[in-house]
């Protein structure tokens, strides 16, 4: 990485921030497959996606395909992109890998349509993430703490190198 690209976060290490163009790319990537996923009748798509996530998100960012494709062949090239709190990602990750293991399951029972239906729904709100930054996912994440009368505080990121 060149020497004006430093990280001021270590992908692997720094769990509480993330790079904010690593769930686009991250989405982008599910967006893209569950899409297919859909259009193919495929529903194992859906459940590599599923394994996927799960295993990102038990094992850490450097397990995840995706994550490591970003960190090691994109964010050298272009830099680091701002820091944001990881949590809310994270749950959304939680949430699509829900819905893809249902999605999984209802493919495998012969129910097409349900797990059709439940493709679409992800690949469309990956996509959406992917494409303007709303994320349905992250959202949810900061509304509940409101419904729960706790403000979200997002976790201190590490400072600029202005």
């Amino acid at each position: 990485m060149l020497h004006f690209m430093k990280r001021r976060a270590h992908p692997y290490r720094d769990t509480q921030v993330i790079d904010a163009r690593a769930p686009r790319f991250l989405q982008t990537t599910v967006g893209i497959v569950a899409a297919v996923g859909v259009a193919t009748g495929a529903w194992w798509l859906f459940a590599v996606l599923a394994v996927q996530l799960a295993v990102g998100l038990q094992f850490g960012r450097r397990f995840c395909l995706p994550c490591v494709l970003y960190y090691e062949v994109v964010q050298p090239r272009f830099g680091e992109g701002p820091l944001e709190d990881s949590r809310p990602p994270r749950f959304a990750n939680m949430v699509g890998l829900a819905f893809l293991t249902a999605a999984t399951a209802f493919g495998a029972a012969g129910l097409g349509l349900v797990a059709g239906v439940l493709g679409t729904l992800v690949a469309a709100l990956a996509l959406l993430a992917a494409t303007t930054g709303i994320c349905a996912g992250c959202r949810f994440y900061e509304i509940s703490y409101r419904v729960r009368g706790r403000e979200f505080v997002a976790c201190p990121l590490p400072p600029t190198l202005d």
